[in-house]
């Protein structure tokens, strides 16, 4: 590593200024020789930006000071200590005190250049540590820190042959330039990692327990070959963790080495560890004074006697009552189980102590952040009210439902104690607002829908009061489609919504394989939505449509029959309802909770059409490790004609495509016509199963994901469910990825079960829009 700096000052250098300032304060010599006198005034001379007063401030001598040369030394040494001046001189004038000092330069630029490893902004901040600040006074001290620094970054993410060097350059009025060149190589690859003292389970699944891992085939992609110290850090301690939670309580980590090649191009990583015995446990005991019955709070502990010991049961256990306290006012209860080891038996009990503290209630709500969300749109998702006794569960709810609304990037919530009253929290809420409102021009294409043009501007938080205005248009070789809407989500104060929609919409299914039709359906309705519970909504909808229908010479029979019958234009009094029970902790990558709907819809009399349509939808997401989640779909619809009137075809249901059962074409599962071509049916039943997982290499990530699914399904007319081997199944693989464009989807799939006229799609993909 080198330093090279140019010279600063022609009069002397920052390293001259240090010795002088050595001199003066160890030294003590005397400033100039005189005598003792009374200072009538004070002047100070060479400042070009330090202002004057601040010199005033630290100069420990003032007008009508008797000043001596002891005296003369403390105000050299002041001045000295404030690092503004690298020379400070005292003169005299008759009774006046002359201060003469030569400043510091100060910090106009700071440069990286060849940072490529780090962002810019993070490495800036480890120097703001170490004092190299733009706009503040430069210390060539601190010069050597850098260097020293920036080695500490980039040997903790394995760079070792990484290059770094500094060079400063005057600048006119005093200020000076600090450039940072970084060649920072090639990082170390790890070549082998090694556990040494495993006996109890095998090397290969130690080892699957490290991030860090050699070289293979995807490393290019997932970088578990490059060292770094965090990484490593975190793999000691999923093995520790491993081991105690599978009773090893003396399991110790006696010694990490990690060395390096001569050529710094291999990491070698060898642990050392002792397992020891395995631990089980004696007896479990629960003391100390709570306000809820000691029986309700046993049941909270997962631990028991005759298990092997956990460490991550009794921190769940503990975690679990204190929680629990929590829901009753006990904002502060501390639970801790304490050990007791008998180190012959291998044998451990625990006694879970209890201090509950005093109840506390919540005092008053604070919100800060919300420089566009009003205050209260933030307060009505509250569930914790001011003035009642502290409920942990309703803050984790009032914060869920904050998360949930969509208008904050981060939210983050503290119970503050209140100074001077000990029964007393504030809850401060500090949000953070992301943009709500959206201008979308988009071109994509699907394999269903062709080419994709579209357009919306929605305001998510229009005005800040939480109301949803959209406007959207959508072209494509199926769809032409103008919709608007608006959504008041409390039109009362206890949550009950209320919103309206106006639509058109043209679809040419030439662009599918199903039977070919023309429909332009033109309508608007009103929409309540009534909270049932804090997971179950029910929204009720009434609305007026028309439907123009125009046909083809292919178009099936059934088709011409309908149209013979209701004419090219039909009408109808739609009403529907849609029962909603969602407890998902993410509606765009959810890793556990249920999504159940119960959908009606219908037409009433007064219109053209007699029918009713009834989908019921469950979706269970359960995490299956840390990283991998698993989901579970099923759904089944129907529909019917009352009144003698058929089902139109238009309600019939489709199966196949990217958004039912991947691996066959759009739309083409089903009943056939003559012309083998799909015409829909009034049944439907499907089945999903999905392991979902996050990229490798992108881990962190919030907008990419992957999965490997399995999907059945199949729609009929007739009205028994139809058996297991009747159903088109398909296996694959999946990638998601919500782009600044619009979600972005690839699968590939292997249909099985095959028939001779089913229409096999093994690649499909969305770009650009979601439908």
């Amino acid at each position: 590593m080198n330093r090279k700096t140019s010279q600063i000052l022609p009069a002397g250098s920052p390293l001259r200024a240090l010795v002088l300032a050595s001199l003066l304060g160890c030294a003590a010599l005397p400033a100039w020789g005189f005598d003792s006198f009374t200072v009538s005034d004070i002047e100070v001379r060479g400042l070009q930006q330090t202002e004057v007063g601040t010199v005033y401030n630290y100069l420990p001598v003032r007008t009508g000071t008797m000043l001596d040369e002891e005296g003369a030394r403390e105000a050299i040494r002041a001045l000295y200590a404030t690092g503004f001046f690298e020379d400070v001189q005292l003169g005299r004038e008759g009774d006046k005190l002359v201060v003469t000092v030569r400043e510091r330069p100060t910090i106009a630029r700071i440069n990286l250049k060849g940072v490529k490893a780090f962002p810019e902004d993070k490495l800036k901040e480890s120097l703001q540590d170490i004092g190299l600040v733009e706009r503040r006074v430069f210390n060539a001290a601190t010069l050597d820190q850098v260097v020293t620094e920036l080695e500490r970054q980039y040997y903790g993410m394995g760079y070792y042959a990484a290059k770094v060097e500094v060079d400063v350059k005057t600048l006119e009025r005093n200020r000076v330039q600090v450039d940072v060149q970084v060649d920072e190589g090639k990082p170390a690859k790890i070549h082998q990692v090694n556990v040494v003292g495993n006996d109890a389970y095998p090397r290969k699944r130690i080892l699957g327990l490290f991030s860090l891992s050699p070289t293979g085939a995807l490393s290019w992609f997932s970088k578990n070959d490059q060292y770094s110290r965090q990484k490593l850090a975190g793999d000691l301690e999923k093995l520790r963790s491993y081991y105690m939670d599978r009773g090893y309580l003396d399991f110790d980590i006696e010694s990490t080495q990690v060395t390096i090649s001569p050529d710094r191009r291999n990491v070698f990583v060898t642990v050392n560890i002792k397992e020891g015995p395995i631990y089980r446990v004696r007896d479990v005991s629960l003391s100390g004074e709570s306000e809820l019955p000691k029986e309700t709070l046993r049941k909270l502990i997962t631990v028991k006697p005759g298990a092997l010991f956990s460490r991550r049961e009794v921190t769940e256990s503990a975690n679990a009552i204190s929680e629990r306290l929590g829901e009753v006012g006990y904002a502060f209860a501390n639970v801790n189980p304490v050990p007791k080891v008998d180190p012959d038996k291998h044998e451990i009990g625990f006694d879970f102590q209890i201090n509950q503290g005093r109840r506390v209630y919540v005092r008053r709500i604070n919100v800060t952040g919300n420089n566009r969300t009003r205050d209260n749109v933030v307060r009505r998702e509250f569930r914790q009210m001011e003035g009642g006794w502290y409920d942990a569960s309703k803050i984790r709810r009032s914060r869920e439902r904050l998360n949930r609304l969509g208008f904050f990037d981060d939210v983050s919530l503290e119970t503050p104690a209140v100074p001077d009253a000990p029964d007393q929290v504030d809850i401060n809420v500090k949000v953070t607002e992301r943009s709500t409102g959206q201008f979308m021009l988009g071109v994509g294409y699907s394999n269903a829908q062709g080419i994709l043009f579209n357009g919306s501007v929605t305001q998510n938080n229009f005005m800040g009061k939480g109301q949803v205005l959209s406007l959207g248009v959508d072209i494509s070789d199926l769809t032409k489609s103008f919709n608007l809407s608006f959504t008041e989500p409390y039109f009362t104060p206890d949550g009950i919504s209320l919103g309206g929609d106006l639509y058109r919409t043209d679809t040419n299914t030439q662009r599918l394989v199903i039977a070919q039709y023309r429909q332009v359906t033109t309508g608007g309705g009103v929409r309540l939505g009534v909270p049932i519970t804090e997971d179950i909504n029910d929204i009720m909808r009434l609305g007026y449509e028309t439907t123009e229908l125009e046909l083809s010479a292919e178009s099936p029979q059934r088709y011409q029959d309908f149209v013979d019958q209701f004419g090219n234009q039909v009408s109808s009094i739609k009403a529907g309802n849609t029962l909603v029970f969602d407890t998902r902790d993410s509606i765009i990558f959810p890793t556990r909770g249920w999504n159940s709907r119960l959908i009606t819809d219908g037409s009433l009399p007064g219109g053209d059409l007699r029918y009713y349509r009834v989908e019921g939808k469950t979706q269970y997401f359960h995490p299956l490790t840390s990283t991998f989640t698993g989901m579970l779909n099923a759904e089944y619809g129907f529909v019917n004609g009352y009144s003698g009137r058929p089902v139109p075809f238009f309600q019939n249901f489709y199966l196949g495509g990217p958004n039912s059962v991947r691996g066959y074409r759009t739309f083409s599962l089903g009943p056939k016509d003559k012309d083998l071509v799909p015409i829909g049916a009034t049944r439907k039943v499907q089945f999903n199963a999905e392991v979902l997982f996050p990229i490798p290499g992108m881990a962190d990530s919030k907008n990419f994901r992957a999965s490997t699914f399995f999907d059945a399904g199949w729609v009929y007319d007739d009205k028994y469910l139809p058996s297991f081997g009747e159903l088109r199944k398909a296996v694959g693989v999946g990638f998601q990825w919500i782009s600044p464009l619009g979600p972005l989807r690839f699968n590939l799939a292997y249909p099985i079960g095959v028939k001779p006229d089913d229409e096999k799609e093994p690649f499909q993909f969305t770009i650009g829009t979601s439908f």
